[in-house]
């Protein structure tokens, strides 16, 4: 009488640890080489009869230990991921340190800012997006955001969170996107105190006609982003709540590059929280 499928699989569970690590796979899956890898030590050992007391049902899948390696994967780059994330918000933080002290800020002061409710709750929003993304420079967006909201003594958790949010989901070109309306348009909001009225869409669309009229190696359009990365670019800030279109006809194209696209003030927050520590 056979082995029915469920009892090798029982069998081959109880034996994998044992078993496993001494194997070809073992030491694959232990290295970190790729599962197709795996399957090909596995298929030799399985030629020459396999590992001892291994009970084979004619599967290489069975013995490849898929689970555990995505398991360990997952560990690990969670791990790598927040601690990258934990040390460039410790270097950060150390230059916020060393500015409120410059400005005359006393340690207790500082001390209240760096272990308040709102930076905790802030570092558990920043952990919770590093787990999204392995990227180095969002990771260090994460970083900046938590410092620079130290530094201004503004870490309110929604827009902190959606702050956050973006800093992982933006690519670069879309922050350096956003970063040329910035140079162009902070001012514009600084002088109102934020989006207002007709006076904020005649003064957006001014800045925004000047920058595309200004001679050819200054356009605004001339950088290595062709037209349709800037109207992704643009369509993805608008949907983050950074920028809004100012149509001269309301019913026209809101995806279009060359009409005039207003900095509202969660982009504005957002391009100053990303600023170097100085």
């Amino acid at each position: 009488m056979g082995i029915n499928g469920n009892e090798v699989s029982a069998i081959n569970e109880q034996l994998r640890d044992e078993t496993l690590s001494q194997s070809p796979v073992g030491d694959v899956l232990t290295s970190g080489a790729s599962i197709t890898g795996a399957a090909i030590a596995l298929g030799a050992s399985l030629t020459t009869g396999g590992p001892a007391g291994l009970v084979v049902a004619g599967s290489v899948v069975a013995g490849m230990g898929i689970v555990d390696w995505f398991r360990k994967l997952g560990t690990s780059k969670v791990n790598e991921n927040l601690e990258a994330l934990g040390q460039a918000t410790e270097d950060a933080l150390n230059r916020v340190e060393k500015v409120l002290a410059e400005r005359g800020k006393s340690v207790e002061e500082i001390g209240k800012r760096f272990e308040g409710e709102d930076l905790k709750q802030a570092m558990a929003s920043a952990s919770l997006q590093a787990l999204r993304t392995a990227d180095e420079k969002r990771l260090k967006r994460l970083a900046l955001i938590l410092a620079n909201g130290v530094k201004e003594g503004d870490l309110a958790v929604d827009s902190t969170d959606h702050m956050m949010r973006a800093a992982v989901e933006l690519k670069s070109e879309d922050v350096l996107v956003l970063k040329r309306i910035y140079d162009q348009q902070a001012s514009i909001l600084h002088k109102l105190g934020g989006r207002n009225g007709p006076a904020w869409g005649k003064a957006v669309a001014k800045s925004w006609h000047e920058a595309v009229t200004r001679s050819r190696s200054q356009r605004m359009d001339e950088t290595r982003l062709h037209n349709l990365d800037w109207k992704s670019s643009i369509s993805r800030l608008v949907s983050l709540g950074f920028l809004s279109p100012v149509p001269a006809d309301p019913g026209g194209d809101t995806v279009d590059p060359h009409m005039p696209y207003g900095l509202l003030n969660q982009g504005l927050r957002f391009i100053e929280r990303l600023q170097e520590i100085a």
